[in-house]
């Protein structure tokens, strides 16, 4: 019975665990199964196989049943994620219900799940900025964080190695700002997008319009082709799984590529509980995480899995969970936390502003077909210093289209003729604020005391909020971009607070914070535990701040740079 006990031990041992298959969990298990590890990749929901599991991908607007509204009585069990900009009939399938994931929201708190094999990168915006020293040295500057542990320089060359595989399109702009990467041929602006840059150069001498920078395969490489996929369709149905694979997700791109080295083992429908520390072995303190314990979904056994490391990539606010319940003696408080800092300085991406207008030129053109981007316009304030009475600031979107006007009068054959033959009305622009909130240290997850979902896991207690300074950058951004708009000849401008929560947007970030001193946060320069250093976290709870930029590029670039340091350090035996 003994040797029974080995072999099944022997069984559940790699050399990496992976928690988490979306966008950073996908890059840690391709990294770490191409440099030679056999490594396991846990996803606690279903299994999603590219292109055969796109169960809505093809289908015309009247083959959805509801046309792609979803239904009252459904919505009701989708309160959460009906919130979410992607969230659609024919999305439905990529989204957990509320009763899924019960949470306390101690202020109110829209957290976004997709269980699947995939997670959310196949329902993400795909948008993909670089962030310049202008943001790693923001915290340091202004007094708001802890001071980043790595700089530009650092990530560089992490980025290019993303992007070349990813598949990025945009334009060189040759911004301080927004640092210029590996570019696949860029969408194009529309003619008034086009005007409004001219204007924006011309009235102003520190902003920007340039085209936005996204994951769309304009014109595929052999690396891309290597992995299957085809150019972008410009279909606009991307949040429905892309069975050309012309957007990146881990579905279409990493997971097959670390599939196809045959040292990764998926397994979904595998809850992480939490992380196993090595108090003791043999009498002697390693100071290191053994495993994770996982619970079935299906059948809620729990299994203990084991491996040299860990990287969890769970998402934000699951990364936090499961850390702050990885207890042990050495670590009563949550894995790592002798700081007492883990599940505090929570931040996220305030999306509330919108500024609308029309424009009355350039009547004699339109759009032609489809575009999965927009343009977009990078942070202009507090940039260099510190100009106004608010910390850091927000990029924005800006997007232009001409909606058709229907005629429908007369009656007969004079109807038919005005219905098909539809006018065109003015230009329509809009503005989409991004903005940065600050990390602050009351700002926290935690797990309840009592409460616990579905596998008996602890609740997590939610208590992130807007502040002062949000309500500050929302009144600026109106101000600044009504001013834009007013430069630009543009007319019925208006202003709109959407009143979307904290968290709808899919960017929380924070937790478990990089840095220089352990006093002061949870991970060093590599992305690892100060006081458990063969576990890593790569995702949104290892960011330090949020900048203005959409993250997911930067999540990519720390993972695949800390997974190349893990191996290195596994195979010199200093893990």
């Amino acid at each position: 019975m003994a040797y029974l006990s080995i072999d099944s031990v022997k069984t559940r041992t790699y050399d990496a665990i992976v928690i988490g298959s979306g966008i950073s969990g996908g890059w840690a298990a391709k990294e770490l199964t191409q440099r030679g590890l056999r490594t396991l990749l846990l996803e606690r929901g279903r299994p999603v196989d590219h292109i055969t599991d796109y169960p809505t991908a093809t289908l015309n607007p009247w083959e959805l049943e509801h046309r792609g509204q979803v239904p009252l009585h459904i919505r009701k069990d989708y309160s959460i994620a009906s919130r979410n900009y992607a969230f659609h009939e024919d999305t439905l399938h990529f989204f957990a219900k509320d009763s899924e994931q019960p949470y306390v929201q101690e202020k109110p708190y829209d957290w976004i799940h997709g269980y699947q094999v995939g997670g959310r990168s196949l329902t993400w915006g795909r948008q993909t900025q670089r962030w310049s020293d202008f943001d790693f040295e923001g915290p340091a500057r202004d007094g708001f964080a802890v001071d980043w542990p790595i700089r530009y320089a650092d990530i560089a060359p992490w980025y290019s190695h993303v992007e070349k595989f990813v598949g990025i399109t945009g334009n060189r702009d040759g911004l301080a700002t927004l640092p210029d990467g590996e570019f696949l041929p860029p969408h194009e602006m529309s003619c008034v997008e086009s005007y409004f840059k001219k204007q924006i150069a011309t009235q102003y001498n520190d902003r920007h319009v340039i085209i936005g920078r996204a994951a769309h395969l304009t014109q595929p490489k052999p690396i891309h082709y290597q992995q299957g996929r085809a150019q972008c369709q410009h279909r606009t149905l991307c949040e429905r799984g892309c069975p050309y694979g012309g957007y990146f997700s881990s579905n279409a791109s990493t997971i097959p590529w670390a599939l196809r080295t045959g040292k990764l083992t998926l397994q979904p429908n595998s809850v992480v509980h939490s992380i196993i520390y090595d108090d003791q072995t043999n009498g002697k303190v390693t100071g290191k995480a053994t495993g994770v314990r996982v619970i079935d979904t299906q059948t809620h056994q729990m299994t203990e899995y084991y491996a040299h490391i860990i990287f969890v990539n769970a998402s934000a606010l699951h990364t936090n969970l499961i850390l702050l319940n990885s207890i042990s003696t050495r670590f009563p408080n949550g894995l790592g936390n002798d700081s007492g800092l883990l599940g505090t300085h929570v931040a996220f991406h305030s999306y509330r502003g919108r500024v609308s207008a029309t424009y009355e030129g350039f009547s004699e053109f339109t759009t032609d077909g489809r575009r999965p981007n927009s343009s977009y316009i990078p942070r202009f304030r507090n940039v260099v210093k510190q100009e106004t009475d608010f910390l850091r600031g927000y990029a924005a979107t800006f997007y232009s289209s001409r909606p058709s006007t229907q005629n429908e009068a007369g009656i007969g054959s004079a109807l038919k003729h005005n219905l098909l033959n539809p006018g065109l009305g003015e230009w329509q622009v809009g503005s989409a604020m991004m903005a940065e909130t600050i990390p602050k240290p009351h700002s926290t997850v935690r797990l309840d005391p009592t409460l616990t979902d579905n596998f008996g896991i602890p609740q997590l207690r939610v208590s992130v909020g807007y502040d002062e300074n949000d309500e500050k950058i929302l009144r600026d951004f109106f101000d600044q971009f009504s001013e834009m708009y007013t430069k630009a000849g543009f007319k019925n401008i208006r202003t709109q607070d959407t009143g979307r929560l904290p968290g709808s947007e899919n960017h929380e970030m924070g937790g478990v914070r990089m840095g220089r001193d352990p006093k002061t946060s949870l991970l060093n320069r590599w992305n690892q535990l100060h006081h458990c250093p063969n576990v890593f976290v790569t995702d949104g709870a290892c960011m330090t701040s949020t900048s203005t930029q959409n993250p997911s590029l930067t999540y990519m670039a720390l993972t695949a740079r800390a997974a190349n340091y893990a191996v290195k350090q596994m195979k010199a035996l200093r893990l």
